[in-house]
This record gives structure tokens, sequence and C-alpha cells, in this order.
């Protein structure tokens, strides 16, 4: 540890936002870039604890406390091989982690964490900026073929991981780009999809093919990959959006978030979209839902010129410091101000929906809904009850519903006979393996809707797993055993 009292005597700091008036006219990047000096001020409140929590609250096992230590000795190149050492992409959990390591910190306990997320960024971006980051291809060849279905965060890390082994790595995906959610799910706003595309080159310059366009499981046969190649790992995500089965779901202008989001990307890239694409320029708005994907919307409907946006939750407004239901060292559930909620917007907590009506067009118009109730039953099993007279109706053009996922899509699983869990995801071991010899699964398809870390923790993990399969010996990839009990 560099400073002992660094904790005591550095302010925490953070990138600074740019202005409201000025971000909701692009979709360029929310944050402007922390002086070099700052972020090494910032590295030194790490206490390089005996026993670091940070560990615990990341998925990936990040050494954080090293990398703090380097980074404050102005060692960037050497911090930036710690942290590629535990994880292949940090621009990615840099720009959409919502940093559990932090959450962990032992500053956190009674004062601000340190900041990691942030001296994670800077380290990489430098690495970016002085050339050190170059492709890293095997200096071997094993002979043996795996093939990944699916490109997000957890297929980009298993692919490279394999290839760095020196197995031939082909990568499939349904989209025309490469990334999954990385490409067509986070806005731009949020994370520049040059960060994805210079990682994809990367990947291609190792040796690893990527064929883009291939619904493996739709027009492509999966029983084919299987005996086109040695192994075969799905990392095809929770793509399955869960429904809201009420009356008027049927009406023009009620559609799923991912659905805008992903034409709202597709616009930043250029392609030219249907006439008829929902956008939420001059309408009034509702997010159903609160998590990241509907904080992604609300920014999306700002830039998009919005009339008005109104965000619905479904559970009660949570405290905005402390919450005794999630002591430390655990993710805290508390109020949280996105860049997103801070640009304008209105939130609105505890209301169910209960129908849509609409117009003689079939658009919708309204939506109608009650609040409701919450409260613990006599087991400790959380329990909603509707307050009657509470109705309310609130106008609106169009709806987006960001109320989560319900696993893969099945016709991939189906066609190769997996098992799945009764929540409808792959059902796997504790070294990834299906119930199907060869077959391999990790990331949201898994263990169901998650985060960019996690995905990038499992496809790293499913890696080490394969190669082991495959040579028949203790893999020689760096991997991080997940606890048993986060396995589904």
């Amino acid at each position: 540890m560099a400073d002992p009292r660094g904790f005591l005597n550095v302010e925490p700091q953070k990138p600074t936002p740019r202005p409201v008036h000025l971000r909701i006219r692009d979709y360029d990047e929310l944050y402007q870039e922390m002086p070099a000096e700052s972020t090494r001020a910032q590295a030194t409140r790490c206490m390089d604890c005996g026993i670091p929590f940070c560990h615990t609250g990341c998925p990936l096992g990040n050494r954080i406390p090293d990398w703090n230590d380097l980074v404050h000795r102005n060692r960037w190149k050497e911090a930036l091989a710690a942290l590629h050492d535990t994880n292949n992409f940090p621009e990615f959990t840099g720009k959409t982690c919502p940093a559990p390591c932090e959450a962990s910190c032992v500053l956190a306990l009674n004062g601000t964490a340190v900041t990691i997320k942030t001296i994670e960024q800077a380290i990489v971006d430098r690495g970016w900026e002085q050339g050190w980051i170059i492709p890293e291809p095997p200096r071997h060849e094993t002979g043996k073929s795996v093939g990944v279905v699916g490109s997000g965060p957890a297929g980009l890390a298993a692919a490279q991981q394999l290839r760095r082994a020196g197995h031939a790595v082909t990568v499939y995906e349904r989209a025309d780009r490469a990334g999954g959610l990385l490409t067509y799910g986070i806005p731009d706003f949020k994370m520049s999809k040059e960060y994805v595309t210079r990682r994809v080159d990367q990947l291609r310059a190792e040796g690893i093919e990527f064929v883009l366009s291939a619904d493996v499981g739709g027009a492509i046969d999966p029983q084919e990959l299987r005996r086109k190649h040695d192994a075969l790992l799905l990392t095809v995500g929770a793509t399955r959006p869960r429904e809201l089965p009420i009356t008027g779901r049927n009406l023009k202008g009620v559609v799923q978030a991912m659905t805008f989001l992903t034409a709202q990307n597709r616009r930043g890239f250029g392609d030219t979209l249907d006439a008829e694409t929902i956008t939420a320029a001059g309408k009034n708005v509702i997010i159903i839902g609160g998590g990241d994907t509907a904080s992604d919307c609300l920014g999306t409907c700002h830039r998009q010129g919005a009339k008005s946006v109104l965000q619905l939750d479904y559970n009660p407004c949570p405290p905005e410091d402390m919450n005794p239901e999630t002591p430390w060292p655990l993710w805290p559930k508390i109020l949280r101000i996105t860049p997103a909620h801070e640009e304008g917007g209105k939130r609105d907590w505890q209301i169910k929906t209960q129908h849509f009506a609409g117009d003689d067009q079939g658009h919708v118009t309204e939506l109608h809904a009650v609040r409701i109730h919450h409260y613990y039953d006599k087991e400790g099993e959380r329990q909603f009850e509707e307050l009657h007279g509470s109705e309310l109706v609130f106008p609106c053009d169009l709806v987006l519903l960001a109320i989560g996922f319900a696993g893969p899509e099945q016709s991939l699983p189906e066609r190769l006979g997996l098992a799945l869990t009764t929540n409808g995801a792959i059902r796997s071991d504790s070294k990834y393996a299906t119930s199907v010899p060869g077959v391999f699964a990790a990331g949201d398809c898994r263990r169901g809707q998650s985060l960019v870390v996690w995905a990038i923790a499992e496809g790293r993990e499913a890696a080490r797993h394969i190669d082991e399969s495959l040579t028949g010996r203790p893999s020689r990839l760096r991997g991080r055993d997940l606890p048993l009990g986060l396995i589904r």
C-alpha cells in the first residue's frame, strides 16, 4: 500500500457528467474523462484490507488492491496486466457494471467507497491509448475445435480464452453484427460501440472466426455444429422477454423495451429502418419497470424528444441510504438516481398495471392501473394487495415494457434435447456441462438475467472447463470457481 493514510487524506471523486442540456441532444457518452493525476489520487484511497471484501463483490475476482497500488505508483502497464489477468474486457464492465465491488468496499461501511470502476476504466483506456493492448494469438495449436453460439460478453470472453489455449474457435451470431447485448441492447450514450468493435477486431486478429447472421436453432441445425466441433458452448443470453398478459397488450404502441432500444442502436449505426419503427419523439411515454433496462429506455426517450416520460414500478420506493434488508457487504437495495433520471421524467411506485385502452385505429391511448400495498405475511413472504378506490388512468402514446427476461429462447435447447431448469434456463453442472455430452452453457442462458460482469466471469470459467475436457489435463487458463450456491 503506497499511502496508508490515503483514504483519510483524499476526498472521493468521480468523473463529471456532461451538462444535461447538452448531453440529451446527442448519443455521445455521458462522462468526461478524469485527469490521470486525479485517478492516481483516487487509487490511494484503497486501504489494501487484510480481507478485501471487494473481491467477494466482484464475480471476476479482480485483484483490485493490486492494480490500485500500481496506478498510484504510476505503473499503468503493470496495472493493465493485473486487470486483464482476471477480466478480458475491462472497458465493458467499466462502462456498464453497477460495481458490486464498490458496495463491498470496506470504506462503504460508513463512507464513500473507493471509485473502483472509474480506476478500472482509466487503466484500460490508457492501455488502448498507449498501444499496449494487442492481439495475442496462441503459441501452439491443439487441433481441437470449439463452436461458441452467441457473441455477447460471455461468448466473447469464452472465445478469447479458448483461442489463447490453442483451440480453433468459431463464434456464431444470429445478428448482423457481433456483440450481442453490448451491440444492440446497451445505448450508445452508456457505451460507445467502438469499444465493442475494437475488441471483436482483436479477437479476429487472434484467429477467432465470426459467422454472422447465423441463426443457430433456426435456419442452422445445432446438431450439425455438434458434429463439426469437438465442443459446443451456448452463450445465447436470456433474450425471451417477460410478458404482461393483460387486456390491450396487443395494441399498437405497447412494445418490449429491447425492441425499442435495438431500433435506436441501429439508427446509431446508420441502418435504414422501416417508417413504422417505434420512436418516442413527441409522445407521452410510460415505461413499466424499475431496472437498468428501464433507465436505458428513459435516457433514450429524452434524446428522441419525448413529450413526457413516466416510469412506473410495481415495487415500493426503496430507502435512499441504508437498507436493513441488504446489509454490507451485500449489494444494497436503495433508491438509485441514474444519469437518465437526472435528465428528466417522473417516477411512481407501487403501481400495478391492469389494462390498456386504445383508439379506433388500435393504438394505445391509456394505461389503467391501481395502487398496491406491500407487506410480509407470517412466513416472511412478500405480498401485494390492491388498494380499493386507488384506480388511476394515465394517458399515453407509447408504453415500453422493461420488466425483465424469462430465459433463453426455446428452439435451440429443444433441438439439442437439453434439460432445462424450472425457470426455463439451460441446466448445467458446476463444470458448465449440459445434459448433452460435449455441449456446455454459460452466461444468462444458464444463470438467468444478470450483469455483464457475471457473463464475462461465466464465459471465462466455462472456457477453463471446456479446455480441461478437450485436453484431459488441468487447464492452464486462469479462472475462478464460482460459488456453487450461485449456480442454478
